[in-house]
């Protein structure tokens, strides 16, 4: 009685055990499994690093644009990894055929899909601007409040220099749902400042004068047309639009602005020019009596006495 008391006693724990040493013997058994499945990863991996660089080597050779070349070896990369995962998973797990694999992940992509949504829009996002290259690597983008150099595009993110110097991690869906600038499309572009002259100035003198002074600029673009015309009737003055053609890049661009308004304010000083300041106009329906400092304390006087 007392023998079969222990027994009983210790039968949880004889059926622990047992549960243990079958784990330990499944594990031992299936050590070569897992070592060849962390062989294939590790293949891979390097695997995965040959190809993509390969890709990228044969399109630049085929002078593909870089966005592209981007494209095609981040996509490459990516693809070796879903192959090499498949083949480790069924290697260290034998009773896991491909299309097993492939329904897990087929009931799991909803609930993936919710919670990596935005990762998942940002990368669907990424493919489309790398694939419609609307700009390149340095180019210079406005978009959403941002200004800077495009420095890098994955699929994920892009990776934006701004003027100021700083580095900002642009999400794709922000430059995919947003309209995009790309100051730099093109070598050059179009300039702009606005100059008010005095209203009894001879417009014809002025126009010419500035006009003058703004083609001889060395940053304006000669070969592109130069305008210069009256725009409106301000408050204190007639406004002139002038417009030039000058180096898209920015720190050029901002050059051409300072050398083109300080050009406009020495040739208007030099012909006798006024650049107004802003002036305002007071009429009143009674004439007002104007008074010197020096009466008032006359007459504060006289009231005293």
């Amino acid at each position: 009685m007392h023998d079969e008391a222990i027994a009983a006693s210790l039968g949880p724990l004889t059926t622990l055990a047992d549960k243990v040493s079958e784990l330990g013997n499944e594990l031992i058994a299936s050590l070569p499994r897992l070592a060849a499945a962390l062989v294939a990863v590790l293949v891979t991996f390097f695997a995965a690093k040959l190809t993509a660089r390969s890709v990228k080597r044969l399109l630049e050779r085929a002078d593909k644009r870089p966005s592209l070349v981007g494209l095609a070896r981040q996509l490459s990369y990516i693809a070796v990894w879903l192959v090499g995962i498949t083949v480790a998973a069924t290697i260290a797990f034998p009773s896991l055929t491909p299309g097993q694999l492939v329904g897990v992940v087929g009931l799991g992509s909803v609930a993936i899909g919710f919670a990596f949504k935005d990762i998942f829009e940002n990368f669907f996002a990424g493919i489309l601007i790398l694939w419609r290259f609307p700009f390149e690597m340095g180019d210079v983008i406005e978009c959403n409040g941002i200004t800077g150099r495009v420095e890098d595009v994955t699929i994920r993110m892009t990776l934006i220099r701004a003027l100021d110097g700083e580095l900002l991690l642009v999400p794709n869906s922000i430059l995919f749902k947003n309209a995009v600038t790309v100051l730099t499309a093109e070598p050059v572009r179009r300039a702009r400042v606005v100059c008010g002259v005095a209203y009894d100035t001879d417009l014809a003198t002025a126009q010419r004068v500035i006009h003058g002074a703004v083609s001889q600029c060395a940053s304006v673009e000669g070969e592109r047309p130069l305008q210069v015309f009256a725009e409106a009737l301000a408050d204190s003055s007639i406004n002139f639009d002038i417009r030039w053609w000058t180096s898209s890049q920015p720190a050029e661009f901002r050059e051409s602005q300072s050398e083109v308004i300080m050009a406009i304010k020495s040739a208007l000083d030099e012909a006798g020019i006024e650049i107004p300041f802003p002036q305002r106009t007071l009429t009143f329906p009674e004439p007002l009596s104007l008074r010197s400092k020096t009466e008032r304390p006359r007459e504060a006087s006289a009231q005293a006495n």
